[in-house]
């Protein structure tokens, strides 16, 4: 018997019982429908927050903070009057220990660091468009990491740090609130923003709009350059208290190519370390953020495979039923010269069929379904973070599923196909 006729024949007999290898089939359904769903939201959020990375990251900076204390067990720490402050309490970006300047000298002297900006946190009670007829002023907040790498921009250009002049980098979402025909009208546009000093009055200043920034899950607020968060920040220092910061940006100073090498980053780390300094780039920020996400989705993926556990159950006993029940037809087939390798393959194969079936029915509706949701979400509430497709159904993926499942499908047939195969030929034909 050729290869081909055996395939078929495992095709034909695959349904003998109907019900039994329907109900089979949709316990491999279930599995194969949630098993895509959760790589295809895994798919989603890893693409978008590596995209996110390849625009927000330029790949050559640290920013930097004071190491985290370690609770000793020695009793509480003796104060230093030259050592570094703490930072009010109730901001998350102000609290805790601050930076001051002998740590801004540390990090410039690393061998590898080529600029270092510390990051002043300021206030802005509101903005408002500067030619505009009217007075509505809204609420906005400075992004306070907006020197760490570059803005999702929509129109317009990145900010330049070096610049003398104020810029501002705005929300998409600000572009009709304050006027603007689109977001290209908006650039080159002028903004007032009104703040309030150390001495409690309100004060205005004027920044240029150089670009419109996408909304995004990792950047919040406005970006300001450094010439107008400078303005502000001496504006809201408290007279005589020594300057002290939350952050700092390292820049790195590029290899050979265009890109530093993760050997450099991790040396640059390791001598903040030695420093009681903590370094982090982008990449590292949001890693925390993927893995979180892709330990939700392995619990998720746990639920299927206790489906298909329980689906590969249901394989064995319609195969072992079907072995039973066709004992006769195994003894003449054998009779008449089929080697027992030929019968494990015809009922390995049957096995095969019943989990192409289910894993490739539970990955079209998966599909289909999980298309429906994303396109609904991206409407709704997702819609405030455009480019996120909550569920990306990559080919790769589906195919990995299908073959993941057809695989369980042989291996759960293995059992009842060595017992075909191991039947007496004259035992099997005076089976009753």
């Amino acid at each position: 018997m050729r290869t081909t006729d055996i395939v078929r024949m495992a095709s034909r007999n695959a349904f003998r019982s109907k019900l039994r290898t329907t109900l089979t089939v949709l316990s491999l359904f279930v599995g194969a429908f949630t098993l895509t769903l959760t790589t295809a939201l895994g798919a989603g959020v890893n693409d978008y927050v590596e995209r996110q990375v390849a625009t927000l990251s330029s790949g050559d900076i640290l920013l930097v903070s004071p190491a985290a204390s370690v609770d000793t067990g020695d009793g509480p720490s003796e104060y230093d009057p030259d050592g570094r402050q703490q930072g009010a309490a109730g901001n998350p970006l102000t609290s805790g220990t601050l930076l001051n300047e002998d740590d801004i000298e540390t990090i410039e002297q690393i061998d590898g660091v080529t600029r270092v900006d510390p990051i002043s946190q300021v206030t802005v009670d509101w903005l408002a468009a500067s030619d505009s007829d009217s007075d509505t002023r809204y609420e906005i907040d400075i992004n306070p990491t907006s020197s760490i790498g570059q803005s999702d921009l929509v129109a317009g250009e990145q900010l330049d740090q070096d610049a003398s002049d104020e810029q501002i980098v705005l929300p998409e979402e600000f572009v009709d609130a304050l006027g603007y025909a689109d977001a290209d009208a908006a650039i080159g546009e002028t903004v007032t923003l009104g703040y309030t000093d150390a001495a409690q009055q309100e004060q205005q200043v004027e920044a240029t709009v150089v670009g419109i920034a996408r909304e995004s899950l990792f950047a919040a607020g406005a970006g300001a350059n450094a010439s107008l968060t400078d303005v502000i920040a001496e504006a809201q220092a408290v007279p005589g208290q020594p300057e002290a910061w939350p952050l700092a940006v390292a820049q790195l100073e590029h290899d050979d190519g265009d890109t530093v090498s993760a050997e450099e980053i991790q040396r640059v780390k390791d001598e903040l370390a030695d420093a009681d300094l903590a370094g982090q780039t982008i990449e590292d920020q949001l890693g925390v953020v993927q893995t979180v996400i892709n330990g939700i989705i392995l619990v998720l993926s746990a639920f299927a495979v206790v489906a298909l556990i329980a689906a590969s159950f249901g394989i064995v006993n319609t195969l072992l039923m079907s072995v039973q029940e066709r004992t006769r037809e195994i003894g003449l087939m054998k009779a008449m010269g089929m080697s027992n390798g030929r019968v494990f393959g015809l009922f390995s194969l049957e096995a095969v069929v019943i989990g192409f079936l289910g894993s490739a029915i539970g990955a079209l509706v998966a599909i289909g379904v999980g298309s429906a949701i994303a396109a609904t979400a991206g409407e709704t509430v997702l819609s405030a973070l455009p480019g996120l497709q909550i569920l990306l159904f990559e080919p790769g993926n589906v195919i990995t599923v299908v073959l993941v499942i057809m695989l369980i499908a042989f291996l759960s047939g293995v059992l009842p196909a060595r017992r075909a195969a191991r039947q007496d030929p004259i035992e099997s034909l005076r089976y009753e």
